[in-house]
């Protein structure tokens, strides 16, 4: 089976036992090659200094007086956020559980491009081994915006950052470290093409259908159930609907802030007016397999999985509501 998502670094990362990813020096280097924090050639000596030393122990102690002493304000603010974000992922057992900490906890000063690049590793982690590339494509949405257009009756799905992109950039220095590809047409996925997809992975360049009753949001269901066994140690069944009849909003959840919005309207019983329902992507009802792991105030309710995408048809998925929004006894990570 061909190798996957190379840019987001999974290869530098370790397992325990339990399946979760251990952080390794290597790693957190990765993150040292980023634009943002490798020194420029007018970068003054404390910035180049912290910025080698950083590189031969990167889980070496920060001191605050040797960010302050770097010249370059926007430099400073980047160390800053590095080395917090840096301290988060090493004071955690896995990758996974210093994720899980971040979204109960609030996201803080995290930036969404740290947050998203956790997202992408433990995802490339959980589907290590699947042969299925509308699945894989299907979980691009859980890390990347899509722009969402019409076509011959389709709705389909494009990267945002390749349909927008004059001049594109690296996913993640990885792209430019390892030599891959940047840029590429966007296809739609089908299974004349699907074989395609291996090797065009890390260019995020083929589109996905996500038209009521066909394979896409079927596919994304499926990651669904994976992310949030792997994460919270629940099995779960997800039913993508193809209308929304009969449904009754007790308990949901919005994969993005437009379907929270939604969901939240039709939940207090405001109005919603056609062009907001014609946002919704995907309804999805979601059942669990172990009836016990479902909350007191929960259990014998239905459950509904919302996707929506703007009024300028972009859709910007946030799986952290999976974590937070559903009615689970017990939250556990891979350990």
């Amino acid at each position: 089976m061909a190798d996957f998502w190379l840019s987001c670094g999974h290869h530098l990362l370790d397992r325990d036992d339990g399946g979760g990813l251990l952080v390794t020096d290597e790693f957190l280097k990765a993150y040292l090659a980023r634009p943002e924090l490798a020194p420029p050639q007018t970068a003054c000596v404390a910035e180049r200094t912290l910025h080698a030393a950083m590189l031969d122990n990167p889980r070496r102690p920060a001191a605050a007086s040797e960010i302050a002493a770097i010249a370059d304000a926007d430099a400073r603010e980047n160390w800053t956020l590095m080395i917090a974000f840096r301290d988060h992922l090493v004071g955690h057992k896995t990758v996974e559980a210093a994720y899980l900490d971040l979204v109960r906890r609030g996201m803080g000063e995290t930036p969404p491009l740290f947050i998203n690049q956790l997202v992408h590793v433990i995802l490339r982690n959980l589907l290590d081994g699947c042969d299925d590339v509308f699945m894989l494509r299907a979980a691009e949405l859980f890390f990347r915006p899509q722009r969402l257009t019409v076509h011959d009756g389709s709705l389909i799905a494009a990267d945002e950052e390749n349909v927008a992109a004059g001049s594109p950039q690296p996913a993640s220095p990885l792209v430019a470290m390892l030599g891959l590809p940047v840029a590429g047409e966007i296809d739609v996925l089908n299974d004349g093409n699907a074989e395609r997809y291996w090797e065009r992975s890390d260019l995020f360049d083929m589109a996905l259908d996500l038209t009521a009753g066909r394979r896409g949001l079927d596919a994304l269901g499926k990651v669904i159930e994976q992310w949030i066994a792997h994460l919270l140690s629940v099995e779960v069944e997800i039913e993508p609907l193809i209308e929304a009849a009969n449904v009754n909003l007790t308990w949901y959840v919005g994969l993005d802030a437009e379907a929270t919005g939604i969901g939240d309207a039709l939940w207090t019983g405001g109005e919603v007016d056609q062009a907001a329902r014609e946002r919704v992507i995907g309804l999805c009802r979601l059942t669990f397999r172990n009836p016990e792991a479902v909350l007191d105030k929960a259990k014998g309710e239905p459950i509904y999985l919302i996707l929506a995408m703007t009024p300028e048809r972009m859709l910007r998925m946030k799986p952290q509501n999976l974590v937070t929004g559903l009615p689970i006894a017990h939250l556990e990570a891979v350990s």
